[in-house]
């Protein structure tokens, strides 16, 4: 029995010296030392022994449960560390090489010109206010005077959740809460997504985004609305710009107009951009309604304002030459990289 013990010493050895991985140790762990392994093997048979002889073999079978189980360890360990060797031979990294920058982004050339524009209407002491898309039909057009018949709202067709709920077709909405819940000096822009029922096209889409201005206050003339507008477009698209008024109609404005700027392409020559007319239209404006005012428990007699409006994407497509809305919205990095 001590010879086979020994046996079993010396076959472990080797068998475990030899070992490729971590399973084929496993492997010889549970042939030497399992249950069904061959020490224990050897040990049930020690009952045949005299008692002068079990303490001797007893004593050697622990001696070899041990070295083997060290020569396990040991083995372990060294296919560990050999295994971490090579891990860090295949990911070694030349400290040397020049490093990769990080990509940075960009902000959308519509959020560039959102950023100018609030940046020159807080410049001339306007605040900014923002306010539900799902609008009442009160707000969106009721209380800018335009009552459920009127033939304005043919061109300002929407998404109607109910008869009296929709998605606003303009920031407006915003401009009638503010002059309720505040008395004037009033003088905010409103920016934000609207929605219309339109075709996509290169100039139309069914959400854009507007910024309407509200000024309201005593003493509140067209001529101020001339100055703050046209300030507002030689700040954006350069001093030498020139702007027009043309008569227009809004059923929440009088006397309302239409504000062109002189071509930024051709300076007013005639052009593709412009259709040979030098000039293009921008944004429409006029003196804040009398009944709109009084709508909103502001008495036309004492104070007076101007609005205007104008599409966002508008700004944009002629800022950096863009003939086409749907590039805002495609999220095509080779379209934004540009700006």
């Amino acid at each position: 029995m001590k010879e086979a013990l020994q046996n079993i010493r010396q076959s472990a050895d080797t068998l475990i010296a030899q070992a490729a991985d971590a399973a084929a140790v496993d492997e010889l762990r549970v042939r030497f030392l399992g249950k069904k392994g061959e020490l224990t093997a050897i040990l049930k048979q020690m009952g045949r022994l005299s008692a002068e002889e079990r303490p001797v073999v007893g004593a050697l079978a622990n001696e070899v449960r041990e070295a083997i189980t060290a020569d396990i360890a040991r083995r372990t360990k060294e296919l560990e560390s050999a295994a971490l060797a090579a891990r860090l031979a295949a990911e070694e990294i030349d400290v040397t090489l020049p490093g990769k920058a990080p990509a940075q982004g960009k902000r959308h050339p519509f959020e560039q010109v959102l950023g100018e524009l609030k940046e020159i209407f807080l410049g001339m002491g306007f605040d900014i206010v923002s306010g539900p898309e799902v609008e009442l039909d009160h707000y969106n057009f009721e209380m800018l005077n335009m009552p459920k018949s009127h033939p304005a709202r043919d061109t300002q067709d929407t998404f109607y959740f109910t008869e009296n709920v929709l998605l606003r077709t303009q920031t407006s909405p915003m401009q009638i809460r503010t002059m309720e819940k505040q008395k004037p000096p009033i003088r905010i822009i409103c920016p934000g997504r609207v929605y219309r029922s339109d075709a996509v096209d290169a100039t139309h889409s069914p959400i854009f985004h507007q910024c309407e201005g509200l000024v309201v206050d005593k003493g509140v003339t067209f001529s101020d609305l001339k100055g703050t507008l046209e300030l507002f477009i030689k700040k954006l698209y350069g001093e030498e710009t020139r702007v027009r008024f043309r008569p227009h109609h809004f059923p929440y404005t009088e006397p309302s107009a239409e504000m062109d700027m002189s071509c930024f392409k051709c300076g007013g020559k005639g052009c593709s951009m412009c259709k040979g007319e030098g000039w293009i239209e921008i944004l429409g404006c006029g003196m804040v309604h009398p009944q709109v005012l009084e709508n909103c428990g502001i008495d036309p007699e004492v104070y007076s304002g101007f609005a205007f409006g104008v599409g966002l994407e508008r700004i944009a497509m002629m800022r950096y030459g863009i003939d086409d809305m749907r590039l805002l919205y495609e999220n095509d990095l080779r379209f934004l990289k540009q700006f």
